[in-house]
């Protein structure tokens, strides 16, 4: 999990404890972060971008990123494991290109000043639907890899 500002490390927690899987929290400082049966904290000082390049040197297939980062998005589908949004948005190989591009294109608005703020306000709908979108990763992993041991 690409812990730094993540609205939904207890939900993440909470489910992995439920499949008895390991929850690799990096970050660039260091954190609270909830109690579980596995959870490890992973602390990579540096540059800002030191927690993605940390995920996407160590993720595995069948893996689980969660991240609001679409370049980590895009590094972890390449290394065959799955990335899901923290409002439910699951990230995929046919979609990934237009998200990339989109934010490429708000990024260079956002640089010229035609655009001003930032997101959306996280809400709950987007954490039931982050919960939904979870467990179906999961369960899709499990389909193509099979269950941890």
């Amino acid at each position: 999990m690409d812990a730094d500002a993540c609205p939904v490390k207890a939900e993440v927690v909470k489910v992995a404890d439920r499949h008895g899987l390991t929850v690799h929290m990096v970050s660039n400082a260091y954190m609270g972060l909830p109690k579980g049966h596995d959870v490890r904290r992973k602390i990579v000082p540096g540059d800002p971008d030191a927690a993605d390049h940390w995920i996407a040197a160590n993720i595995q297939p069948g893996d689980i990123c969660v991240t609001a980062d679409i370049p980590l998005a895009d590094r972890c589908l390449k290394a065959g494991a799955g990335a899901l949004g923290p409002t439910g948005k699951p990230f995929t190989h046919a979609a990934i290109g237009a998200a990339l591009a989109t934010r490429e294109i708000l990024t260079h608005l956002r640089e010229m000043g035609a655009m001003e703020g930032g997101g959306k306000t996280f809400t709950p709908k987007d954490r039931s639907r982050f919960l939904n979108e979870l467990e179906q990763l999961i369960q899709s992993h499990y389909r193509t890899h099979g269950k941890p041991q």
